[in-house]
């Protein structure tokens, strides 16, 4: 099933595939999460706020707070995606209730990668750990992999351009700004005034600047 919210649905998705009739809390969550990405990637706060207030009290209404831990790990994965980041307190809360697959993913999300067990990661973010250097040609879980890497200290200047390239091709404005303001900032400390200035012009226009 090919979803917007991509590798980090899949978590939620997995835990709630089961009977041929999917239940109110289940379709409303889901649609929520969905929601929930589109108006955070767009940079409405609070439209994205609302929307995943709305998925977690459908999943807290199940008792079941491995649900609310994933989803908790979906909205953690849409920050780092757009170089958000926190310490992931909605899902910390949580962890004690979590698997293994969401504990590794959460610290992969962090950035904490001694002794990840890579294997216990979503597909698509396995070779991202092991060193390949391939990045997922899903969109989001391409953002998601090059914030991973970056708060890693890993990522390379074309896992950059790639982040920008996923973003643009989206027209995700939030995690397209963030990424411009790190190749900017690249461009100008090595020197490269023209670059610099190309970035910036783009930004500008990203965010309404430009008109």
């Amino acid at each position: 099933m090919r979803t917007a919210l991509s590798v980090s649905l899949a978590l939620l998705l997995a835990a709630c595939a089961g009977g041929p009739a999917a239940p109110d809390w289940q379709v409303n969550s889901l649609a929520s999460l969905k929601n929930f990405e589109a108006a955070y990637f767009a940079g409405n706060t609070r439209a994205a706020d609302a929307e995943f207030a709305r998925a977690r009290a459908d999943l807290a209404s199940t008792g079941r707070a491995e649900l609310v831990a994933r989803a908790e790990l979906v909205r953690c994965a849409a920050q780092v995606a757009s170089l958000a980041f926190d310490d992931c307190p909605g899902f910390r809360a949580l962890a004690a209730d979590a698997g293994a697959a969401e504990r590794a993913y959460a610290a992969y999300l962090a950035g904490a990668w001694q002794g990840l067990d890579a294997g216990a990661l979503p597909v698509q973010h396995r070779a991202v750990v092991t060193g390949t250097g391939e990045l997922p040609p899903d969109p989001f879980a391409r953002l998601v992999a090059a914030g991973a890497l970056l708060r890693a200290g890993r990522i390379a200047p074309a896992g950059i351009a790639a982040a920008v390239d996923a973003a643009s091709a989206n027209g995700w404005r939030r995690p397209l700004l963030a990424w411009l303001g790190v190749q900017e900032k690249r461009a100008a400390d090595a020197g490269d005034a023209d670059s610099a200035a190309r970035i910036r012009r783009r930004i500008e226009l990203v965010s309404g600047g430009g008109k």
